[in-house]
């Protein structure tokens, strides 16, 4: 109820003097005359405790603090200001909104200030209390008036404008007075300049609000019922929503929807959330929240308050309307899934998995990471971290339904017969429920949900239909998934029926010299092999997905699925690709997990060609490049903060990790290394033959003893015995520095015996099989003339490149490379020093940098080695 006029405010000494008061719905003001616009004293609503009158024509407003008389021209006229002011206080109390900025001084729910501090302004002979908050910038007498909630006025940001003086002095000019200002450094200038300069654009925006998410033409609509200019929206869901919806969205509760108004809840409405409104648009959302409601269920602009609550609760608590996503129940999936989705932009995919189950909160194994919010941060993926921000308390990610138990699957009499699959209510009725045509099958996973149904399998179809059966007997559904599998499977791909597959199913493939034209194939995935079958029946060599060298998604128009690349043994590549994004994503999601490292053993390891351990290999090449000189190297300990977080990452993908001088330290690298070996499932020598090695350390005859060691080599599994051979023969490169590392073979023995054979360091035995192999390296790997002389020329370049170094001449390796940009022309060429660490990729952005041009979000560069007269 506002209300102005003219009253009789006294200072301290009680002589009255005449002021113009206005009173609106959040403060009581007081000014010199009715043409001022800023005022002498502001006194917040939410303060006033009550309003009496004390005499003749005066009544005093009491505070939660201070105490203020006035007097009016009458009674009449004092106990209208009485009236007025008892109904607004009690009205704020009963409605208890959300509190102005200006009243956090007294209420600690309010939102702190953006900035706030001591400032001089001209025409005060003291230093004022200065607080910019929102869209406004408040002025006190002092810090206490500040905490008290009583200030002096306020100026509305929105016809601000700010201007420097010189070098401590600035203005904030409005078009009623200019507030001049000085800071007491220059650095604290700039400080309150940007602040007032945020608010500004605060102020700005949020008028403009409104507009600007309805200029989304889906958002121009209600989210929920379909009316127009909905202005009000929940910021966690991103649904533009009417008024009536509003209402009914409050009763989910907040961590179910956080409603806010387009035109009110201003300070709410940030850049970063327009923008997230602008890109998603209801039209996003419900693709999600209303992929499958039957017109039935719809409501409508006039539908009633009972029918939207019963339709809200449905759409968004029980979530029964969803369109789910491919790893939709599997946690540990959906969570990994997330950790990838945040740090593009695809916000789409994101909203998918974490409304389906995944944690906003999951662990992303990334110690300088930990949470998805933090790799969104460090990917510059603003609208995704605004949509994880949101989302951080929101009772969404658990639905009921995310993970299914018995009582969710609804019961239902199945059959196949003649190409159909069936489901009826019951075994007596006549009339299914609904079909399934096995033509329209394009994808067939089966996975298991502990604690919840035994075993369960997918069916995707054509018309992008997702279907769950669950079984209590994984013998059953082993049995169905088979029975479905040979009905849809063509005969063309009948072989691969009798793999113990994972999943199974069409998509688009190319690889090898036909990269131009994509044809169907058939793959089944079954633990980390990928078998293809072409439409021509024949049967392509399996890829053995954990010997990936490269695996990356690939970009495509929006209308289109992306490609799914992969380059594997032997330089051979592949791409395959799905029609349908919603079983597609489920085969990538699949396919990286089979790439991945799945255990503590070897085997289990992501590979490299001669099946040694990716991560085994990485280490072993960073130290030959990097720490054959390093004096102590393996003795010294290296951080073990730096040592846990490097094995964390290359046991999750080795693939991706490129480990760089001056990023890595040696020592943390060579204990990451030792500490793999250490903790490594089964041993490198095996619980079977580790006694073994150790008895023929007793052998007197030194034929004998590496003719037992050959032999026992022999009996190790492929991988070990590999692996064993990768790391024996860079011991044998580091022993040949031992007069700068200080490691010959003995010391090297002493480091390496307890931590391959997993002792404590008593059973000097260890040690003896380390440095006999050491010794015997050439005769126990059966290594030829040939390979010898290529270590002996490596271990020259090594020795080359480590006396340039240090004598300060550029290092051995590094050369001069002419890179051309687009085409081979004079104007488009570039000399660049390419040292021996140098990446592709980072040989692109220094291409790219020299020629100032802006990497875009969407754009790819590529970096090809050309051989031209065997000349590259």
């Amino acid at each position: 109820i506002p209300s102005n006029g003219s009253l009789w405010s006294p200072p301290r000494s009680y002589i009255y003097q005449k002021r113009w008061v206005k009173l609106d719905a959040d403060y009581l003001r007081y000014f010199d005359n009715e043409k001022d616009t800023y005022s002498k004293r502001l006194i917040p609503v939410s303060s006033i405790s009550r309003v009496t009158s004390v005499g003749d024509q005066k009544f005093e407003v009491i505070t939660n603090n201070r105490n203020f008389v006035f007097r009016a021209e009458s009674d009449a006229d004092r106990n209208e200001w009485i009236r007025t002011l008892q109904q607004i206080a009690e009205e704020r109390k009963s409605k208890a909104p959300e509190r102005t900025s200006m009243s956090l001084a007294t209420d600690s729910a309010t939102e702190p200030a953006d900035k706030s501090g001591f400032l001089e302004l001209r025409g005060f002979k003291h230093k004022l209390f200065v607080v910019v908050a929102g869209d406004k910038v408040f002025l006190y007498k002092n810090a206490e008036d500040y905490r008290l909630g009583i200030g002096i006025t306020y100026i509305e940001m929105n016809v601000g404008n700010v201007k420097e003086v010189d070098r401590r002095a600035f203005d904030l000019t409005t078009p009623y007075r200019i507030f001049s200002f000085s800071a007491d450094s220059e650095q604290e200038k700039e400080e309150w300049m940007e602040a007032m300069q945020q608010s500004i654009a605060e102020a700005l925006s949020n008028s403009e609000v409104a507009e600007r998410i309805w200029a989304v033409e889906s958002n121009r609509s209600c989210a929920d019922c379909g009316s127009p200019k909905p202005d009000w929206a929940s910021i966690n869901l991103c649904v533009v929503i009417c008024k009536r919806c509003a209402g009914e969205h409050r009763g989910l509760g907040p961590g179910i929807t956080k409603v806010r108004s387009l035109k009110m809840d201003r300070k709410v409405w940030t850049e970063e959330l327009i923008k997230l409104f602008q890109q998603f648009g209801n039209a996003m959302a419900n693709e999600f929240w209303a992929a499958n409601v039957p017109p039935s269920e719809a409501i409508g602009p006039t539908s009633s308050s009972q029918e939207r609550r019963r339709f809200l609760i449905a759409k968004y608590r029980e979530g029964k309307y969803r369109h789910y996503h491919p790893l939709f129940g599997n946690q540990e999936e959906l969570d990994r899934a997330l950790c990838v989705a945040v740090t593009t932009s695809d916000l789409k995919e994101t909203q998918a998995l974490l409304f389906c189950g995944a944690s906003v909160t999951c662990d992303t194994g990334d110690s300088e990471c930990p949470t998805p919010l933090a790799l969104a941060e460090r990917s510059g993926q603003r609208l995704q971290m605004e949509f994880l921000l949101h989302n951080k308390t929101s009772e969404l990610r658990g639905l009921p339904s995310a993970l299914l138990c018995r009582a969710e699957f609804s019961r239902r009499w199945c059959t196949l017969q003649d190409g159909v699959l069936s489901y009826y209510e019951n075994d007596r009725n006549a009339v299914p429920n609904g079909e399934i045509r096995v033509e329209e099958i394009v994808c067939l996973p089966s996975f298991f949900l502990p604690h919840r149904i035994e075993s369960t399998f997918e069916v995707y179809t054509e018309a992008e239909r997702l279907y769950l059966f669950g079984l209590e007997s994984p013998d059953s559904a082993r049995e169905w998934l088979k029975s479905i599998a040979k009905s849809f499977v063509r005969p063309c791909a009948e072989e691969l029926l009798a793999l113990d597959f994972e999943r199974l199913g069409r998509l688009h493939y190319k690889g090898g010299l036909t990269l131009e034209r994509a044809q169907e194939g058939w793959f089944a995935l079954a633990s980390s092999t990928l078998h293809v079958c072409s439409e021509d029946g024949q049967r392509q060599e399996p890829l053995q997905l954990r010997k990936l060298q490269e695996l990356c998604a690939c970009p495509c128009p929006a209308s289109r699925t992306p490609w799914l690349g992969g380059r594997g043994c032997a330089g051979r590549t592949l791409y395959i690709q799905g029609e349908r994004k919603l079983d597609f994503l489920g085969w990538v999601h699949a396919i990286q997990k089979a790439a991945g490292s799945s255990g503590d053993t070897l085997s289990e390891q992501q590979l490299t060609e001669s099946d040694v351990p990716l991560l085994v290999d990485r280490c072993i090449d960073y130290i030959t490049q990097c720490g054959l000189t390093s004096e102590g190297i393996y003795r010294k300990s290296g951080q073990n903060s730096k040592t846990t977080s490097l094995l964390e990452v290359l046991q999750r993908d080795a693939r991706r990790v490129r480990l760089k001088e001056g990023e890595h330290h040696v020592d943390d690298v060579a204990n990451t290394l030792k500490r793999f070996f250490r903790d490594l499932g089964d041993g490198l020598f095996t619980r079977q033959w580790a006694p073994d090695w150790l008895w023929a350390t007793a052998l007197e005859d030194e034929e004998a003893k590496v003719s037992e060691y050959r032999q026992l080599l022999g009996a190790l599994p492929p991988v070990n015995r590999a692996t064993l051979k990768a790391l024996i023969n860079h011991l044998f490169r580091v022993q040949c520095f031992s007069g700068e590392n200080q490691m010959n073979t003995h010391n090297l023995a002493i480091v390496f015996g307890p931590t391959l054979f997993q002792t404590d360091g008593k059973d000097y035995k260890a040690g003896r099989v380390v440095e006999d192999l050491i010794n015997h390296y050439v005769e126990i790997f059966n290594v030829n003339d040939q390979e010898m002389k290529k270590q002996q020329d490596e271990i020259t370049a090594i020795m080359k490149m480590r006396e340039a170094s240090s004598s300060g001449m550029q290092q051995a390796g590094d050369f001069i490379c002419t890179v051309y940009l687009e085409e081979k022309k004079t104007e488009t060429e570039q000399h660049v020093k390419i040292p021996a660490t140098m990446t592709a990729e980072e040989l692109t952005f220094e291409i790219l940098d020299r020629r100032k041009i802006v990497m875009k979000e969407k754009d790819y560069w590529s970096c090809f080695e050309v051989n031209e007269r065997e000349e590259a």
